[in-house]
């Protein structure tokens, strides 16, 4: 295996569980988007392919590396991310700390705890969000809510696939403190229910994730670009309902992911909630006294 195409898994944007470049986003700035987004994708299966070993996946993965690089011939998805960036002058930084966090798949399969985990998330889901904000020139101050939101995103793909990670790549992000002060091992994943123990974990896990949610929710009102601002507002409304289901439902045994009716009612009300905040803020800065005195 020594070529980009041996690692492919055919999965693409439209096969992830939040919209990627939707049509809410501009569109002259979509193809950078999905530039980043074919980087990752190859990355991704790289690290997560069942058969390569370590060192076939490492060389890989420095491969998209050089491409990034702008090492011609390296990488296609390496090379082209690489022209999409040089030709907006922007920094292929976010795209070398998801690197960080593909590596970190291929060498660790374990997390011992929370912050642990979200160091992992640090790199592993930060930086997609960052650079989103970046094209579309948003403030860097933004980020502390962005990184929030993209941790949530993560934990709920972990949880849903807890048990697919482990049966396939014995990958486990479940922190392993939470099996342990349940007396639990790992193994426990490979049951075809969860037992309570692990339930209760599951739930655990996604409640913090609900938190991380909270401290998001800000985000999408903040974000400058309106239609961005739509997007993160639709991303926010289906990992809310995503978190809250694995707060009450055994991803071993229940479907978690959301039907496309039900993607699309919740995606229109987190859209419609963007716009309501949105339409108030402009309400309150264009007629300052709108809130004052009566008299």
């Amino acid at each position: 295996m020594t070529e980009t195409t041996d690692f492919t898994s055919g999965k693409g944007h439209r096969d992830e569980n939040f919209p990627v470049a939707s049509r809410l986003v501009r569109a002259e700035l979509r193809p950078a988007i999905l530039a980043f987004y074919r980087f990752a994708r190859a990355a991704d299966d790289v690290a997560d392919h069942e058969a390569a070993d370590v060192a076939q996946k490492l060389a890989q993965l420095d491969r998209l590396e050089a491409g990034l690089r702008g090492e011609p011939g390296a990488s296609p998805e390496g090379n082209a991310l690489h022209a999409s960036l040089q030709a907006r002058g922007l920094t292929d930084r976010h795209a070398l700390d998801l690197l960080v966090a593909f590596r970190r798949d291929v060498t660790q399969r374990r997390y011992a705890d929370w912050a642990e985990l979200m160091d992992y998330c640090r790199y592993s889901a930060a930086p997609v969000g960052r650079f989103v904000l970046d094209l579309h020139g948003e403030q860097p101050a933004l980020w502390p809510l962005n990184d929030s939101l993209c941790a949530a995103l993560q934990v709920i793909n972990h949880l849903q696939d807890c048990a697919k990670d482990y049966r396939t790549l014995d990958r486990v992000y479940i922190p392993l403190d939470a099996f342990a002060a349940r007396g639990m091992t790992v193994a426990s994943l490979s049951d075809r229910q969860a037992a309570p123990p692990l339930r209760d974990a599951i739930s655990t896990l996604a409640q913090r994730t609900l938190e991380l949610l909270h401290q998001s929710r800000p985000f999408a009102e903040r974000i400058a670009d309106r239609r961005l601002a739509l997007e993160v507002g639709v991303i926010q409304a289906l990992a809310e309902n995503l978190a809250l289901r694995l707060t009450r439902r055994d991803p071993l045994s229940q479907r978690v992911h959301h039907h496309a009716v039900e993607a699309l009612a919740l995606a229109l009300r987190g859209a419609l909630g963007v716009t309501v905040k949105r339409f108030g803020r402009i309400l309150r800065t264009t007629q300052p006294g709108l809130h004052g005195s009566s008299r």
